[in-house]
């Protein structure tokens, strides 16, 4: 009984500072400059984990200023909101996100780039859209493996969109993306197979002890080292560098 009515409390403080942001969007986003955008995403983001019960650590040196391509494994729909509490981002994300009740609008609603995988020209589309948001000093986040994992390994890693950091000549930034249960590593709250995102709620707001998430900032590759490099290069040196710091 004490797990629902914490699930319940949780849930519907989420579900208001959910409408919040989709009001932000819809009458301040539609109109504000990219700029302007940027401190409350970030603020915003740090509010929503507060309310999930989720505690982020930062470790090691993000960059704060200018353009940058940070390339991350993926756990959970958290991993959006632990990356924009660091600093505002763009991310690439997976078509069918955009149709999500709720999130999927929040995450179109703060400048996601969407890439429909079936479409023959979708990689060549969204490389464009990633070199104007770079022209504007801009982050943008990758997650290479394409889906989400229990978060003790990382998978194989799609290599297309690396070309886009040596056309555009931006550095590159590794994150490690490591979940605790209290101050064990754990897989209760990745979101992974055919969980649904109520269930995935459920382990998170209901948990007794809440979620922890170590966000690691690992290495940098200069934009003069990549443009020495091919797309598949860049993602071997990327997934050793997160691996390593993931599986430790």
């Amino acid at each position: 009984m004490i797990a629902i009515g914490r699930f319940l409390f949780f849930s519907l403080l989420l579900f208001f500072w959910v409408l919040l942001g989709l009001s932000i969007i819809a009458l301040y986003f539609s109109w504000c400059s990219i700029h302007k955008k940027q401190p409350i995403i970030h603020w915003w983001s740090r509010q929503l984990l507060r309310l999930c019960r989720v505690q982020v650590s930062i470790q090691g040196q993000p960059q704060t200023e200018g353009a940058v391509l940070w390339v991350a494994n993926h756990v959970s729909w958290l991993d959006i909101f632990i990356i924009n509490s660091v600093r505002s981002t763009h991310f690439v994300a997976k078509s069918e996100i955009r149709r999500w009740p709720l999130l999927g609008w929040l995450v179109a609603g703060s400048g996601t780039v969407f890439i429909d995988r079936g479409r023959r020209h979708a990689i060549k589309e969204v490389a464009t859209q990633l070199q104007q948001l770079f022209a504007q000093q801009q982050v943008v986040g990758l997650f290479p493996e394409g889906t989400t994992t229990d978060g003790l390994d990382v998978k194989n890693f799609h290599n297309s969109l690396f070309a886009t950091v040596i056309g555009a000549q931006v550095p590159l930034q590794t994150i490690a993306l490591r979940f605790f249960a209290g101050n064990k590593r754990s897989t209760r709250f990745a979101f992974t197979g055919e969980q649904s995102l109520v269930a995935n709620l459920w382990f998170l707001l209901s948990s007794k002890t809440p979620a922890r998430v170590e966000c690691v900032f690992i290495d940098r590759l200069s934009a003069k080292q990549s443009s020495q490099m091919n797309r598949a290069e860049i993602g071997q040196w990327a997934h050793r560098s997160i691996r390593a710091a993931v599986i430790q």
